[in-house]
């Protein structure tokens, strides 16, 4: 199974390299569990002038990198919080169920089309609080390589 993190926008910075230090350890990790990769998948920000077409291009390219049979989760403020172990339950489910891949969607400022949100497995959200794209991108893989960590009984994740 792939893990897909697919956002708008660049990254850089410490931001990016905290990013890239939970992704490798989650792909390192996660070979055991039977996972292919953990990618990251950065798209461009729409140029558009209106926010509403904004929000739709940059929605019809996220949903360009999902691949087929995929599971779409959907990072949404009004999602549901989950907590670690719940997560890593819902991505061992998708395993054992053989989906080809997960996908995670971070959006842009402007949100996401209904229509993206309407094809999600689950919205998830890391709280009330409203939090910056890059740092949502950083606590995502972080979670991914938490349940990795949960799933294979590793000490990192203490209750």
């Amino acid at each position: 199974m792939r893990i897909i993190v697919a956002a708008i926008g660049r990254m850089k910075g410490p931001e990016a390299e905290l990013a890239e230090r939970y992704a490798k350890r989650a792909t390192q990790s996660g070979r055991a569990l039977g996972w292919k990769s953990v990618e990251v998948i950065e798209i461009k920000e729409s140029r558009a002038d209106e926010a509403m077409k904004r929000m739709l291009e940059e929605s019809i390219a996220l949903a360009n990198v999902i691949p087929q049979g995929a599971a779409v989760v959907l990072l949404d403020e009004k999602g549901d919080a989950l907590g670690s172990q719940a997560f890593a339950t819902e991505l061992a489910t998708w395993r054992e169920n053989n989906k080809p891949a997960v996908v995670f969607m971070i959006g842009g400022a402007d949100g996401l089309a209904a229509s993206l949100r309407d094809k999600a497995d689950l919205r998830l959200s890391f709280g009330k609080a409203t939090w910056p794209h890059q740092l949502v991108r950083a606590m995502v893989l972080e979670q991914i390589y938490r349940a990795t960590t949960i799933l294979s009984g590793h000490p990192y994740h203490r209750v």
